[in-house]
């Protein structure tokens, strides 16, 4: 009998962004070999990425980036992991699993390799309970179901958006928490998937994260950061806020906590602190912000609604700093280059 096929094998990009060699596909390979990756080469283009053999990929560096955006281009982050989001632009699947080259296979407490590629495509494919919350974590796994009490209204729950998976061993701290918790390891494996409830934030790590392109692609902006920017490592939980906002208005939904991946290596916390050190002020801004912020009626798709919230983001946090000024046209040319790279999807 002929093995079965791994699912979503046509219907689903890989998006990896890098600035080495990518020997950690080796040890993917399992799982990864049957997918399409889309590679963004960040950093000096001049530089050649080795790829293992036998993976099909397209490899995008920043000269294909200016090449194909031409001067909307600049929406693009350069010297930062923000610029596999060209990856989401330019990927024609349905679905889209992304992460990051530092991320290893992990092995659940039976000691078995975890497919986190397979465990994201379960979470998206069935639905989330944002509405109301079930207290036996995600009511449509095996094993689970509605508990008493639950209202049979909202048993069909709603499409999923988003699957955000989680890290054994370097846990996604910010830049103090790293200094003050040197060695601190998570080996703490807690087997559940969670809906996001409506009307609550959460902050994204774009490490290990999946999401349905067609449901919410375009507001995965990962934002303006990195060279020429006052700030860095905010690029996914920029997205995340945006994504949750957008989410809870279309009644979409957001899952949370496995797959687990095995975070390989900390990065280095005073060059962190000096990326970061803007943000831990602003975010004190920009969560209210975000936590506030509600959309019109006339916002029926993504595009729309995400240029509503980029005219927010000019009017309420440009006061702020000006650099919100320029990430709110960012947003703006975003969605201009989406719609260009996607007629179809286009509104």
């Amino acid at each position: 009998m002929a093995a079965a096929a791994p699912p979503l094998k046509d219907e689903l990009d890989i998006v990896i962004p890098t600035i080495r060699n990518l020997d950690f596909l080796e040890m993917w390979r399992p799982f990864f070999q049957p997918y399409h990756l889309i590679i963004v080469q960040d950093g000096d283009p001049s530089k050649t990425i080795k790829v293992p053999d036998g993976f099909d990929y397209e490899l995008y560096n920043r000269n294909d980036i200016n090449k194909i955006l031409g001067p909307r281009s600049s929406c693009i982050s350069f010297k930062d992991s923000a610029c596999r989001c060209f990856g989401y632009m330019v990927s024609k699947k349905k679905y889209i699993f992304t992460i990051d080259d530092d991320c290893f296979v992990a092995n659940d407490p039976s000691g078995k390799q975890i497919n986190a590629l397979e465990q994201h495509i379960k979470n998206l494919l069935c639905p989330s309970t944002p509405l109301f919350f079930n207290t036996l974590y995600d009511p449509f796994r095996e094993g689970a179901d509605f508990v008493r009490g639950y209202p049979f209204s909202l048993r069909e729950g709603v499409p999923t958006a988003v699957s955000h998976g989680l890290w054994l061993n370097i846990p996604d701290y910010d830049a103090p928490t790293q200094l003050v918790k040197p060695h601190e390891r998570n080996s703490r494996y807690v087997d559940a998937v969670l809906t996001i409830p409506k009307g609550t934030l959460f902050p994204m790590c774009g490490m290990n994260l999946a999401f349905d392109r067609d449901l919410i692609g375009p507001a995965m902006y990962f934002g303006l950061m990195g060279d020429g920017q006052p700030i860095g490592r905010y690029d996914d939980m920029w997205a995340g806020w945006c994504i949750k906002v957008i989410c809870d208005h279309l009644g979409l939904g957001v899952k949370t906590g496995l797959p687990y991946i095995w975070h390989s290596k900390a990065s280095n916390p005073f060059v962190n602190l000096k990326k970061e050190y803007k943000g831990i002020f602003w975010q004190e801004e920009i969560i209210p912000f975000f936590q506030s912020a509600t959309l019109s009626k006339d916002s029926t798709t993504v595009q729309k609604c995400y240029l509503e919230l980029s005219k927010q983001v000019e009017e309420k946090l440009g006061k702020v700093d000006p650099y919100f000024v320029k990430l709110a046209d960012a947003m703006e040319t975003w969605i201009q280059a989406w719609d260009e790279l996607n007629p179809t999807k286009a509104n």
